[in-house]
């Protein structure tokens, strides 16, 4: 089994604009420090004919249940790699070094009216016996609240 996140996160910004947003390394930086992290190195450059996003990140484990705490300790380092083909798809992967799992998935950008929705949908997966599937939700619900935290810093990004 696997647990699947959704995510919709709307701009009222064209898709280009949006997309822009999404390969600049400084909005990068400041959505890692919104989203708490005590260390990070983002960088973004050419892949292939599309771009390539790759976002390495610490944060603290407060917070983070016992049973789930353990596998993690009191640190989490994630490495979030976005490969986009065009500015409105990516392919996106997840990892926590050294520890099990594996989450991935898509993101998509689509303009109507002159607003842009991103949609994420990522597949977690944690193949640990008995609380594997705690983890999973678990590390949906810190995946979806990262991804709000984007979507806050990107709104303000664009409006100013």
């Amino acid at each position: 089994m696997a647990t699947t996140l959704t995510c919709e996160l709307t701009y009222d910004a064209p898709l280009t604009d949006v997309g822009e947003m999404l390969m600049d390394p400084a909005f990068r930086e400041r959505v890692c420090d919104a989203q708490g992290a005590t260390r990070r190195t983002v960088s973004v450059g050419p892949d292939g004919g599309g771009m390539k996003v790759v976002i390495d990140q610490v944060q603290g484990a407060e917070g983070i249940p016992g049973f789930a705490r353990k596998f993690v300790g009191d640190e989490i380092n994630l490495v979030q790699t976005e490969r986009w083909d065009d500015v409105e798809n990516g392919v996106v992967e997840v990892v926590i070094p050294g520890k099990p799992g594996q989450m991935g998935g898509t993101i998509t950008l689509r303009e109507a009216g002159g607003t842009t929705t991103e949609t994420v949908v990522m597949e977690i997966k944690v193949g640990i016996p008995l609380v594997g599937g705690k983890i999973e939700s678990l590390i949906a619900d810190l995946l979806r609240k990262a991804l709000r935290a984007e979507n806050a810093v990107g709104r303000q990004h664009l409006a100013g």
